[in-house]
């Protein structure tokens, strides 16, 4: 387990929060095809939280995109870097999340967010501001729309439709399980919309949630019990 840092320069107002949202949403990479489905490494990363003790615990675990084994896992604790507001939840999370995936002793080839991407109401969610600051390719895969529409996807595995903001198309609702709700799928950075729906699905071949996220939850938790002594609250 590793200790994170909260950088000296963070912001601590949800005005200076917005501001950095603004400023590094532009970097933001929409149509670069990330590497095929089922090759190299594919990392999720989570948290969970103790706001009492003011302590959060994030996850990484990279698996081998082709057998869905671990291939490295590491943790990471520190303080809870900003309150709760929503649409800022990235600045809760991301020194933490840093800090665990820096701390890899591989490199993490893609990274799948428990969260959103381009899916966000500022269109900067945790996906895509973790992509800018890192160059990595990231996506978002989250459990539930937010506050987007959407048409429910046919039954069948695979099946999708837009997830929109008006007339603007921002993610998908994929079935990556026949007969059972959908996840949401967004692009971070330096993915494609197509390929981070592809990737979903690879990862996907058991139950609804991506075996990165699966993985990655567990393991925060576990975390956040060994620092705090207390269990994990949902995230």
């Amino acid at each position: 387990m590793t200790t994170a840092q909260t950088p000296a320069d963070w912001p601590a107002t949800e005005e200076e929060a917005r501001a950095i949202q603004d400023a590094l949403r532009a970097r933001v990479v929409l149509d670069e095809p990330g590497p095929p489905p089922g090759t190299g490494h594919v990392t999720g990363v989570d948290v969970a939280y103790d706001d009492e003790r003011d302590v959060v615990a994030a996850a990484a675990v990279v698996l081998d995109a082709a057998s869905l084994e671990v291939v490295a896992e590491i943790t990471a604790v520190g303080r809870i870097s900003f309150p709760y507001v929503p649409g800022l939840l990235a600045f809760r999370e991301l020194p933490t999340v840093m800090a665990a995936l820096d701390a890899l002793p591989c490199e993490p080839g893609l990274v799948v967010c428990d969260g959103y991407g381009l899916a966000h109401p500022r269109r900067f969610g945790l996906a895509s501001h973790l992509g800018v600051l890192t160059g990595l390719r990231t996506i978002g895969v989250a459990k539930n729309p937010f506050t987007f529409t959407h048409d429910e996807p046919a039954p069948p595995r695979g099946s999708s439709t837009p997830l929109r903001a008006g007339e603007e198309e921002v993610g998908r609702a994929l079935r990556t399980r026949a007969g059972v709700k959908p996840v949401f799928v967004s692009v971070g950075h330096r993915v494609t919309l197509d390929d981070a729906c592809a990737h979903t699905l690879a990862l996907t071949p058991r139950f609804r949630l991506p075996e990165t996220t699966r993985r990655a939850d567990a393991l925060c938790r576990r975390a956040l019990q060994e620092a705090t002594g207390t269990s994990a609250q949902p995230v």
